[in-house]
């Protein structure tokens, strides 16, 4: 096996033992209070298994190659923080509804292959998303300095965490200060509907065109700096198009609380703000233009029928 293919192999291998091991524990225990918890160990430990093994027959040592301890720090950073916020909300909120019914939380059955799939979705996502970081501590290639290239997409990169923090903070904040207004307009909340999810996203596009310098035959001829595309599209298909969480959790049918408690307000904080995207001026945008690169879809819309009910898309 070659040298990349050892560290990705043993990467997959941690990231089954953390999942599969947490799985049998919290079914054991009926709880998916650490949930989130493992997922964000799960990234720190891919982190540091790259990193050491990385080192192994490579021209330079990890310390000694300033791109793999910058991808390095910048993976821990936000999936640090990932950690640090995701066990603070287990906390504050003492559960987690997405996992009631497949844990039979409301008097129901049961379901062990359905908190199963939870797990291996996270298995997943953490894997798919580590792919550039892996790619770039597995990386072969001797080039300790850094181009203009890799400079903007580390910025951009630390831009994207730092968006996914902001909103997390001014989201919590508030929250504790007893959701004012209904709907959260603040700090980036204010040019987008969905800024946490956005900064989650872009990050990994960021991180995966830095990752083009670590490769071999001029990037786009590598096919595992290509793999590592999976990373940014298996995160928009997460939070995209995939229930119960992310847009599909939050838009829809979910919206009916604000249309029914502040109906023209909440309708014109829509038509100003981008549901992805941070832009000011969104009400200008053309409608072909938010249907499509803006991904601000139809099936987010809150269509109720005519009985009241709410239409399911």
């Amino acid at each position: 096996m070659s040298g990349q293919g050892f560290v990705y192999g043993i990467a997959a291998a941690i990231t089954c033992v953390i999942q599969l091991t947490g799985y049998a524990v919290a079914y054991s225990l009926k709880t998916e209070t650490f949930y989130d918890i493992l997922g964000g160990v799960n990234y720190l430990a891919l982190a540091l298994w790259s990193a050491i093994a990385g080192s192994i027959d490579a021209p330079l040592n990890w310390v000694d190659d300033p791109r793999k301890i910058l991808v390095t720090i910048l993976f821990m950073c936000s999936r640090g923080w990932l950690l640090i916020f995701l066990a603070w909300r287990a906390h504050e909120r003492k559960g987690d509804s997405r996992f009631d019914e497949v844990l039979g939380k409301g008097g129901g059955q049961p379901q062990p292959f359905g908190f199963f799939v939870f797990w291996m979705a996270q298995a997943f996502w953490v894997f798919l998303i580590s792919l550039p970081m892996l790619f770039v501590n597995s990386s072969q290639v001797n080039k300790p300095g850094f181009s203009a290239f890799d400079i903007a997409f580390a910025i951009l990169f630390c831009a994207g965490v730092l968006i996914e923090i902001l909103a997390d903070i001014q989201k919590a904040l508030w929250v504790k200060r007893g959701r004012k207004g209904d709907f959260c307009t603040d700090g980036v909340w204010a040019v987008s509907r969905h800024p946490n999810y956005f900064g989650e996203i872009f990050q990994w596009w960021c991180l995966f065109a830095f990752s083009y310098s670590s490769s071999s035959n001029n990037g786009y001829a590598d096919p595992l700096w290509w793999v590592g595309i999976l990373s940014p599209l298996f995160t928009m298909q997460i939070l995209l198009t995939m229930e119960p969480t992310g847009l599909c959790n939050a838009e829809g049918k979910n919206l009916k609380r604000y249309y029914d408690k502040c109906p023209e307000r909440y309708s014109k904080y829509r038509e100003n703000t981008s549901i992805l995207i941070p832009i000011i001026c969104y009400k200008y945008v053309p409608m072909f233009l938010k249907r499509t690169i803006f991904f601000d879809f139809e099936k987010y819309e809150y269509k109720p029928k005519s009985d009241g009910s709410v239409k399911n898309e």
